[in-house]
C-alpha cells in the first residue's frame, strides 16, 4: 500500500509516523512544497523574541531523520499541483529543477494547513509588512530586527499569535501597538475577562488600538478607521485562511469557507482520500455544529486517526472543544469550549459564575490570583465553556476543566473531584473545586446573583437597597455609586441599618464576603443577591483601558 501525504507539518507529520509504526511495509511518501517539515509552528513568535535561540530548536524532525527513523520518503520543495481521483494520481512540482511529475497513491492524506490572511489594502505588501506562518517567515522577521533596527511595531490582529507576537518585539526592544477590529484582545474570551488582560498588556507598555480597523498602510504609517500609527515594522496578524486551492476542481467536497468537508474518520467525500489539520471542517464538540477551530492539538489527533483508518484500525474523531492556552508575559490566558458570544449563537440557554482564587495555599510565598469564568447549560447542568486569567497554575485548573467538558460532567460534579494539594502547589480547596462550590449554591438556590453589567441599570430610587461589605481602606481606593458600606464583620451587629422589605445587592472585593453577608441575610429573612466576581471584575471592566492604580493584599 502506497500513501502520499500532501503537507509535513503537525497533522501530516504526525499520520505519517503514526501509519510507519502500523504498518512496516507501506510506502510512505510526505510531499512538502516548503524546506522543512515537523516544524515548531508555535514556538515561532519565540525565536523572534530570543526566548529559542538556535532555530535548529524548531525543527523537530528532517527529512533525513524520517528516514532513518521511519523509513519514510520526505521530498521537500516538492509541491503537489494537482490531484486526479480518477486515476489516484498527484502530479508534482519540484520548486528546485521546475520539472513535474506524477505519483500514484493507494491513500491520500491532505494536510496543507491554512494559510494567514493578508487584507486587502493598499501597502500590503510593503516590505516592512510582514506574516508569520512557517520557518522563512520568522526568519525574514529575525532579519529585518536585526538589521534594519525597527524601533517600533504594529501587530495587527489581537489573536493569540498577534499577542504572542506583540510580547516577542516587545522581548527584541521594539516599541508595539496591537490594533485589533473587535472590542478585545484573543476572541475565546469573553469581554470582561478580557479587561484583566488589557490592563496588564498595557502596563506592559504595549499599545492597544481596539474597535479600531486599518484602512492603509504607506510606508511606516498605518492608517486607521480611526486615527494612525508610526512604524518601522507591521505585522499582519488577521486570522487564517484553509489552504484548499489544490482541491477545488478535483471533486473533493469544501464548505463555504473552503475548508474540506471530512466524515469523523477523517474521510473525504472521495475514496481512499483523508484531510486532517488546519484545511478541514470539524465538528464542535459541544455543539455538535461545523467549525473551524485551527490548533496544532487536533491536527496532530486527526493524523493519527486518518493514519488507524488506513492501516484498518476503526478509529474516530470526536470533535474539537478548542481548548488553547497563551503566554502574555507572566501571565497566562487559557480558555476551553463555548464563551457566552457563541453560547447565544448555538440558542443554548446558560449560566454562569467568577471565582477569584489562589494558585496554591496563600501562607506559602508566591501566591496568584487566578479570575476564572466558567459557563453551564442550564437544562443538564453540563459545564459547556470556561475561561482563566492568571499567572501560576493557570494552565493546570483549565486542563482539569477541559477533561471535564471532554467527559460531560456537569458543573456540580467539580465539587467531587480530589486533585492534588501540598501548599506550594495548591490548596486544600482547589480554585476547580472552589468553582463547583460556587456553582452549586446558585444552582441549587442558596445564592442568586447579579452581574457587572447589571450594575449601571441598578434603580437608585430606594426600591432596592445596595450594601458594600468592603473594609473602609477598599472604599477609599473606589466604590459604586449607591452602595452603603458595612464591613461584612460588623454586619451582625449594624443589621437593623439595612431594611427588610426590599431586596438586597451586596458586593465585596471577589464575591467571597458578599456570599457570606448574603447567607447572614438570607438567616434572617432578606432577600439577597450577590455581584458575581465582585468589585474587583466591575472595576476592571469599567476601567479596562487604564492601568490597575494599586493593589490590595488584603481583599479577598
Amino acid at each position: 500500500m502506497k500513501t502520499i501525504i500532501i503537507g509535513g507539518v503537525a497533522g501530516g507529520a504526525t499520520a505519517a509516523a503514526r501509519l510507519r509504526r502500523l504498518d512496516e511495509k507501506a510506502e510512505i511518501i510526505i510531499l512538502e512544497r516548503g524546506e522543512y517539515v515537523s516544524f515548531a509552528n508555535c514556538g515561532l513568535p519565540y525565536y523572534i523574541g530570543g526566548v529559542i535561540t538556535d532555530r535548529e530548536d524548531l525543527t523537530l524532525q528532517t527529512p533525513q531523520s524520517f528516514k532513518a527513523r521511519f523509513n519514510i520518503d520526505v521530498r521537500v520543495l516538492n509541491e503537489a499541483v494537482k490531484i486526479v481521483p480518477d486515476t489516484k494520481t498527484v502530479t508534482v512540482k519540484n520548486l528546485r529543477t521546475g520539472e513535474t511529475y506524477d505519483e500514484t497513491y493507494d491513500n491520500l492524506i491532505l494536510s496543507m494547513g491554512a494559510d494567514p490572511i493578508r487584507p486587502n489594502i493598499d501597502g500590503a505588501d510593503g516590505s516592512n509588512v510582514f506574516t508569520l506562518r512557517n520557518i522563512p517567515d520568522t526568519l525574514k522577521i529575525k532579519t529585518y530586527i536585526d538589521t534594519a533596527k525597527p524601533r517600533s511595531a504594529v501587530v495587527v490582529g489581537g489573536g493569540y499569535i498577534g499577542v504572542e507576537m506583540a510580547e516577542n518585539l516587545v522581548e527584541a526592544g521594539l516599541k508595539v501597538a496591537i490594533v485589533e477590529l473587535a472590542d478585545h484582545l484573543i476572541a475565546p474570551l469573553d469581554f470582561d475577562m478580557a479587561a484583566d488582560v488589557h490592563r496588564y498588556i498595557k502596563s506592559k507598555g504595549v499599545d492597544l488600538h481596539l474597535n479600531n480597523g486599518v484602512k492603509a498602510l504607506n510606508g511606516n504609517t498605518v492608517i486607521l478607521q480611526n486615527g494612525e500609527i508610526a512604524a518601522d515594522m507591521i505585522i499582519l496578524s488577521v486570522g487564517v485562511r484553509p489552504e484548499t486551492a489544490i482541491v477545488k476542481d478535483c471533486g473533493i467536497e469544501l464548505n463555504p469557507r473552503g475548508s474540506i468537508v471530512v466524515n469523523n474518520k477523517m474521510q473525504t467525500n472521495i475514496p481512499n482520500i483523508y484531510a486532517v489539520g488546519d484545511a478541514v471542517e470539524v465538528e464542535d464538540f459541544i455543539t455538535k455544529k461545523p467549525a473551524f477551530i485551527p490548533l496544532a492539538g487536533p491536527a496532530n489527533k486527526q493524523g493519527r486517526i486518518a493514519a488507524d483508518n488506513i492501516a484498518g484500525y476503526e478509529s474516530v474523531y470526536t470533535g474539537t472543544q478548542g481548548s488553547a492556552v497563551l503566554k502574555l508575559f507572566d501571565m497566562t490566558v487559557a480558555t476551553t469550549g463555548l464563551n457566552e458570544k457563541t453560547s447565544g449563537l448555538a440558542g443554548i440557554d446558560y449560566d454562569k459564575t467568577y471565582t477569584y482564587s489562589a494558585s496554591h495555599a496563600t501562607y506559602y510565598p508566591g501566591a496568584a490570583q487566578m479570575s476564572i469564568k466558567a459557563l453551564w447549560d442550564k437544562k443538564t447542568l453540563k459545564l459547556i465553556g470556561a475561561q482563566i486569567v492568571g499567572f501560576d497554575g493557570v494552565d493546570k485548573r483549565m486542563d482539569v476543566l477541559a477533561t471535564a467538558i471532554r467527559f460531560g460532567a456537569k458543573i456540580t460534579d467539580l465539587t467531587t473531584l480530589e486533585l492534588c494539594y501540598a501548599p506550594p502547589f495548591g490548596s486544600a480547596k482547589d480554585p476547580v473545586n472552589m468553582l463547583g462550590f460556587v456553582a452549586e449554591n446558585i444552582v441549587s438556590g442558596k445564592l442568586k446573583q447579579f452581574f457587572w453589567h447589571d450594575v449601571e441599570n441598578l434603580p437608585r430610587d430606594g426600591s432596592i437597597f445596595l450594601l458594600d461589605t468592603r473594609t473602609p481602606y477598599e472604599v477609599m481606593n473606589g466604590k459604586i455609586d449607591g452602595f452603603v458600606n458595612i464591613p461584612l464583620d460588623s454586619l451582625r451587629q449594624r443589621i437593623n441599618e439595612i431594611p427588610k422589605d426590599k431586596p438586597v445587592y451586596v458586593h465585596c472585593h471577589s464575591g467571597l464576603r458578599s456570599y457570606l453577608a448574603c447567607r447572614i441575610l438570607t438567616g434572617n429573612g432578606y432577600n439577597c443577591y450577590n455581584l458575581a466576581g465582585g468589585w474587583r471584575l466591575y472595576e476592571s471592566v469599567i476601567n479596562e483601558r487604564t492601568v490597575p492604580e494599586y493593589s490590595c493584599k488584603d481583599c479577598k
